[in-house]
């Protein structure tokens, strides 16, 4: 995987740097101002630079590139917690595996959802889509037309259905057919209405009590693009059900890259697969440990 967006986090830190003389409060100021433009959170802002300031006083920097060597370990400590650098998807047993994908509208989800069904199909795998997204027809159609498109199974109920019992029936399919994975679309407005929490909420419960298992992956997808505003989105969700997972989209040439720190430092959730085009396999697991080498290189 290609991480060359860090390049452009550090490119303006790199021209900070450069030709200054000496350490002092202005360059901290401009490396603040440089990294939350990139969509680093001020929390992670804030406590690099501190630790920055105090390695400085106790290790009697001098040099500003030792402040730029400090700032690439610094923040890679970010991806370092053993909590976000799980990677790979799980599977249950018995079959099915539950995916549920859940998000805003607009971020990627259904794109996504049909990217992850083409691999799994691509490795001899069978899958099965449900339109959980009751509340909007359009969903249950462009849900519909990725089914054709990919040649698997859909279940799909009448606009305005209970989300909860679309993911039943599919459960209950997918044991009759032999299916390895049910991968469920979930409602992408519900972050503004308290109601729709709940249906997400409830969702989940069923799907546990039908699986006897808690839903294998609840994949949180989340747009690159949106910065900070994203992961407020995301706290939502976390909170309505046990997200396992992110799959970051749009993570190209325009998204700031910063993103990947602050989501491991604010929600504390591992990003599992990145999605960096709209071909197929722009669909990518993601590599902690290859973005800590781009961050440090």
């Amino acid at each position: 995987m290609r991480f060359g967006f860090v390049k452009s986090i550090f490119q303006k830190v790199d021209t900070l740097v450069t030709g200054r003389g000496r350490i002092d409060e202005s360059l901290f100021d401009d490396l603040e101002e440089s990294l939350i433009k990139a969509d680093v959170s001020v929390r992670l802002v804030t406590t690099a630079l501190d630790t920055l300031r105090e390695r400085t006083r106790t290790e009697r920097w001098s040099d500003p590139d030792d402040i730029l060597r400090g700032l690439r370990q610094t923040l890679g400590q970010a991806l370092r917690n053993p909590a976000v650098r799980e990677v790979g998807l799980a599977t249950g047993a018995p079959s099915p595996s539950l995916y549920l994908f859940v998000g805003v509208n607009g971020v990627g989800k259904t794109t996504s959802i049909a990217k992850l069904t083409r691999r799994l199909t691509a490795s001899g795998a069978k899958a099965l889509l449900a339109a959980a997204d009751t509340f909007r027809a359009g969903a249950i159609e462009q849900l519909d037309t990725w089914a054709d498109r990919l040649d698997v199974g859909i279940i799909k109920h009448r606009p305005g259905a209970d989300p909860s019992a679309v993911v039943f029936d599919a459960i209950q399919a997918a044991r009759a057919r032999h299916i390895d994975y049910v991968l469920a679309d979930t409602a992408g407005r519900i972050q503004t209405k308290a109601h729709l929490m709940e249906e997400l909420r409830k969702v989940a419960r069923v799907a546990e009590r039908s699986l006897g298992r808690r839903p294998d992956e609840v994949l949180l997808v989340m747009d690159a693009t949106t910065g900070q505003n994203g992961i407020s989105q995301a706290r939502l969700f976390t909170e309505a059900v046990p997200v396992s997972g992110i799959i970051l989209t749009k993570l190209d040439g325009t998204a700031r890259g910063g993103i990947v720190l602050s989501i491991a430092d604010e929600l504390g959730i591992p990003i599992k697969l990145v999605g960096s085009g709209e071909r197929a396999e722009d669909l990518e697991d993601f590599d902690p440990e290859a973005f800590i080498k781009a961050l440090l290189a």
